[in-house]
């Protein structure tokens, strides 16, 4: 078994011929684009229909490869320059195609018969897509004006995402006599040692002082560059225009929020009770968010004790997903080890032009990386469901994105909770499942009341960093509530978070609940329906996440996503899990 991936599916390297073919041939397909655009007529909309989806089909097919493989060489190696050279070059071909692509959508979105064409073979598969161009058109500007907002957009927003991405990334923080970076300084929030903990976050609110006002410029240029963009386009709000882009309605958002509202106490509860058991009397301070309680399971694993594990859990699930996590292992879908010059954290990358993915992970043998894993090989299953479509349906909403990892992840924690006998590593396993529910519930609502704050103010004021903790402490207090002591939180939290920053997408904070919540309210409908039921229609539902609106594709599975009631029978599991972690305690 290798310990990095292969990419030689798309290219052997940046000198492979066939990499600086299709290189050419992007380029000439934005060209090829742009002509087309302007040989339109609604004297034969059909014909020209079916041109422009084989026009895109094929430019989309270039860009997928050569995006994914520049993207992916980067992240094993940031100091890549022929990776950052041809990610830059396509992204440059890419934006040479904005004006077409919006000639493309006003020529859809004016044609009044659009549906009688869509029964023919090359476009019946296309309906949703092109449906949802059609009532978009609503939204678009004049084609010059899309393509002077797609070119000064470098230049705007993704530069003020790049200024807080280096401020970040390079930020050395003075911590026990050395010079350590942020993300190093952040991770002993999760050391044995309550000292270390203790120091690491002081270390930490101190470092960011003399990088917050930078920081709140690329926020507030951001956020403003966003409000202008909505109002031009016709959109009630930011929020509007998010929720129009992520195929969901402002009815289940609103049920989703009133759900996490009526059991932020039961969160709450189970804070308070961390406190106590860690000795603290007035809430837990923000640096003992993540202390370890109870015992840590000492199982080690290598990468081939991991794949035996996880396949031998989930056969009794699916077959389809137990073979498709041994081919990953087996034939250099995952890349292990960190290393120096390798990104943090981990991801899954979608290739279902290949029908492959590709799993990045900063491995270390221990059960959460079992369990990241798991999570990652979710999204890999996701593609898998995916990978029929053609082309232009192989994007999944921001909302449904964590759904299949999230599941995976909830199915192997309970799995392995079931099956500890030891009390104390039992304890702590709760424990480690409670603080990623508390982040997604308590910390993501805090994001959310944040960002909305922010979004509300920006059109008459400029948010200075004092102004912008200000807005932070505020939230943090109204979603923790008694559960933090209120004079140990975090007010710079807006800072380390790349999620505001990005021009594109707004709001990339409730999506987190949202998944989190669906994949746990997925798990009860399981418990209901049995394997025999559930595991069709559940592959039916993975399939329909990039054709159909997030509400349509619940209804697969016979969930109503603007019914309080499906949110609230996912967090009765939460608060089951928090009943079962203070009685273990006591």
């Amino acid at each position: 078994m290798n310990s990095e991936w292969s990419l030689d599916v798309l290219y052997k390297g940046f000198d492979d011929p066939k990499f600086s073919e299709d290189l050419i041939a992007f380029e000439k397909k934005a060209k090829e684009l742009d002509e087309l655009s302007k040989t339109l007529s609604h004297e034969n909309e059909k014909e020209d229909l079916i041109r422009i989806v084989k026009a895109l089909e094929e430019f989309e097919l270039l860009e997928k490869h050569l995006s994914c493989f520049g993207f992916l060489s980067q992240s094993t190696n940031t100091a890549n320059t022929k990776a950052a050279a041809a990610i830059d070059k396509v992204a440059t071909i890419a934006s040479m195609a904005s004006k077409a692509m919006a000639v493309f959508s006003r020529y859809i979105s004016d044609m009044k018969d659009l549906n009688s064409y869509l029964d023919c073979p090359e476009l019946c598969e296309y309906k949703y897509f092109l449906n949802d161009i059609h009532e978009s058109g609503k939204y678009l500007l004049s084609e010059d004006v899309e393509e002077a907002l797609a070119k000064m957009n470098i230049s705007g927003g993704s530069a003020w995402e790049k200024q807080q991405s280096l401020l970040t990334s390079s930020l050395e923080v003075e911590y026990d006599g050395k010079k350590l970076p942020l993300a190093s300084v952040r991770n002993l929030a999760y050391d044995l040692d309550k000292e270390v903990r203790k120091a690491a976050y002081e270390a930490e609110i101190k470092s960011y002082a003399p990088i917050a006002d930078a920081v709140s410029f690329s926020l507030n240029n951001i956020k403003l560059q966003v409000i202008t963009e909505a109002k031009m386009r016709g959109y009630e709000s930011p929020m509007d225009m998010t929720l129009h882009q992520s195929h969901v309605s402002q009815k289940t958002l609103d049920a989703l929020l009133s759900a996490m509202q009526k059991y932020l106490p039961v969160f709450h509860k189970y804070l308070k009770r961390k406190a106590e058991m860690l000795g603290y009397e007035n809430g837990l301070p923000w640096y003992e968010l993540f202390a370890p309680v109870g015992k840590s399971a000492t199982t080690s694993f290598t990468p081939e004790t991991a794949k035996e594990y996880l396949v031998n859990h989930f056969r009794p699930f699916c077959d389809e997903l137990a073979d498709m996590m041994k081919e990953a292992f087996d034939n250099s879908w995952i890349d292990f080890y960190p290393h120096k010059g390798k990104v943090g954290g981990a991801f899954c990358c979608n290739m279902p032009f290949v029908k492959q993915s590709r799993v990045l992970t900063n491995f270390d043998g221990g059960l959460g990386d079992v369990v990241t894993l798991a999570h990652e090989l979710g999204h890999a299953y996701h593609g898998l469901n995916i990978e029929s479509h053609r082309p232009l349906n192989w994007e999944y909403s921001m909302p449904v994105a964590e759904t299949a990892s999230t599941f995976n992840e909830n199915i192997i924690m309970n799995a392995v909770i079931d099956e500890t006998e030891d009390k104390e590593v039992k304890l702590g396993l709760i424990e480690n499942q409670l603080q990623d529910l508390c982040q997604i519930i308590c910390d993501i609502y805090s994001r959310y009341l944040f960002e909305k704050s922010v979004f509300d103010r920006r059109s008459d004021e400029f948010l200075f960093a004092d102004q912008l903790n200000e807005i932070m402490l505020d939230a943090q207090k109204q979603a923790y509530g008694d559960g933090l002591d209120l004079n140990c939180l975090h007010p710079y939290m807006w800072v380390c978070k790349s999620h505001y920053y990005s021009s594109d997408l707004s709001y990339y904070n409730w999506p987190y609940a949202f998944g989190g919540l669906f994949a746990r309210g997925l798990v009860v409908k399981y418990q209901e329906m049995g394997k025999e039921k559930f595991v069709p229609k559940y592959k039916e539902m993975l399939h329909t996440t990039t054709v159909a609106s997030v509400e349509d594709t619940a209804k697969v599975l016979d969930i109503d996503l603007t019914d309080e009631t499906f949110w609230i029978s996912a967090l009765e599991t939460a608060k089951s899990r928090i009943e079962e972690f203070i009685e273990l305690s006591k």
